[in-house]
């Protein structure tokens, strides 16, 4: 079974952005949302995936994502998605032994940047980088699929 372990953490400045070692842009929409299933399509670069979450068990999520075929992935966020669609540029800025995905939003989300760590264990010890401030985990209002109800511009 997928899991996914991730902590999420406003970024205060842009000092990252000299140790940024990729750049992608993404588009990504929301099929459904529950209080126990998320199912979200994501356009990346020239790849389209499909991923369903379960609900949060602390930091733990269940977490499945299946390559489609793009123009599928085009199909689903036109015709399906609740809008806005959510839309980012993703960075992948190394620290320590992770790297962190910072994701700088466009569109109704602009002004937003997030970092994100993908964990392999609930507790395990990463450094916090100068970069990353307050940490929202826990604040559903920085959830993307929440972003694509309430962008973040309406706040």
């Amino acid at each position: 079974m997928g899991i996914e372990i991730e902590r999420k953490f406003l970024v205060r400045n842009d000092t990252w952005r000299a140790l940024a070692q990729s750049e992608s842009r993404i588009r990504q929409g929301y099929l459904a949302t529950t209080g126990t299933l998320t199912v979200r399509v994501r356009l990346k670069e020239d790849s389209a995936y499909l991923t369903l979450k379960g609900p949060p068990l602390g930091l733990v999520r269940s977490e499945f994502e299946y390559p489609i075929p793009p123009e599928d992935g085009e199909a689903l966020l036109r015709e399906l998605a609740i809008l806005p669609v959510i839309e980012k540029v993703r960075y992948r800025v190394p620290c320590g032994l992770h790297h962190w995905d910072l994701d700088v939003f466009t569109g109704d989300n602009a002004g937003l940047v997030l970092a994100e760590i993908e964990l392999t264990r609930e507790h395990e010890p990463f450094d916090l980088p100068d970069w990353a401030g307050l940490e929202v985990t826990g604040d559903p209002r920085y959830s993307n699929a929440n972003l694509a109800r309430r962008p973040f511009r309406q706040w």
